[in-house]
């Protein structure tokens, strides 16, 4: 008898690990404009909608990873006064927070509903201390606006989108961010601009500005802007300013930006694969900065073929 109960166990145990082998995971990338201007405040509503009807098992945020000290070294005293103060915090919870990870645990999975006040701050704390800057701000804004979110627009992809999603689909989130070179990136982009004064560089790349913006009036009008944000045209001007691929003159310093910008997509890619094929999640859904999506899907596509991944616009 126990050894056909084990036979048994066996086979169910097979068809499951077969069954989850088959299952082909999916990442959707969302380009995000960052903070819209006044006039276009309601510019998340549409995508938020869009995103909630895709219905994520998982959400991945352009926050950097916990795990990544190269990353926080530089962000210290980095361009964020943000990340200065989170790093600030962290680092002394770290010396400091009495951490529970068996509390920590079970409040992580808790529903978003049913957290009491006490127990937020307790996420909140717990969250800064694992350097867990997505969750530490999730949970952040959950205790300020509740489980619905901002009422009023914060013209902000975090108020209007991340975290509205979040606590809708009641999923905590994945940092996937890579910041170890964005100091010599900008270096770099200052460096290229000085260049560029009187090789016709510059006029190129203010050219392609203009051209990208004024294309984004009318949609933008028309709550329309995240969805012409996220053509593969607007795509592609985006990731060419964003690389320096518009260069009429290839110089040393568009050279090491391009570089730079190529590298932090390899590895905000590599983060964000190696989290969905560990966390075995069919749908995912990154939401980026639009000047990273043609970057990541390169990247993706060409190393991580047992992915599907898909632009907004072609789902």
């Amino acid at each position: 008898m126990k050894t056909q109960i084990t036979i048994v166990a066996f086979l169910l145990v097979s068809l499951h690990n077969l069954f989850a082998q088959n299952i082909q995971q999916e990442i959707l990338i969302m380009g995000t404009m960052h903070t819209v201007p006044k006039i276009v405040k309601k510019s998340y509503k549409p995508m938020l909608k869009f995103a909630e009807k895709y219905n994520p098992d998982a959400i991945y945020v352009e926050s950097p990873m916990a795990n990544d000290t190269i990353s926080w070294e530089y962000l210290k005293e980095g361009w964020s006064k943000n990340y200065q103060r989170f790093y600030k915090l962290s680092d002394s919870l770290q010396r400091s927070f009495n951490f529970n990870k068996n509390k920590f645990d079970i409040l992580s999975k808790k529903a978003f509903k049913n957290l009491t006040t006490t127990e937020i701050d307790y996420l909140i704390t717990a969250s800064a201390y694992k350097r867990d800057n997505g969750n530490y701000e999730l949970y952040t804004y959950l205790k300020k606006h509740g489980i619905t979110g901002a009422k009023k627009p914060t013209r902000h992809e975090d108020g209007d989108l991340t975290y509205k999603l979040a606590l809708s689909k009641n999923l905590r989130v994945y940092n996937m961010d890579d910041q170890q070179t964005n100091g010599l990136y900008h270096n770099a982009w200052a460096k290229c601009s000085k260049e560029g004064v009187t090789n016709g560089n510059n006029a190129a790349n203010s050219k392609m500005y203009k051209k990208n913006y004024n294309s984004s009036i009318f949609p933008a009008i028309f709550r329309g802007l995240g969805k012409h944000t996220n053509k593969r045209k607007s795509l592609n001007q985006l990731h060419t300013m964003a690389s320096f691929r518009y260069v009429i003159q290839d110089t040393d310093g568009c050279k090491e930006g391009r570089k730079y910008w190529d590298e932090r997509n390899m590895r905000m890619a590599k983060n964000i694969a190696t989290q969905v094929m560990a966390s075995g999640k069919k749908k995912n859904i990154v939401l980026v900065g639009a000047s990273h999506v043609i970057g990541l899907e390169n990247e993706l596509k060409t190393k991580y073929p047992n992915l599907k991944v898909i632009l907004m616009n072609a789902y």
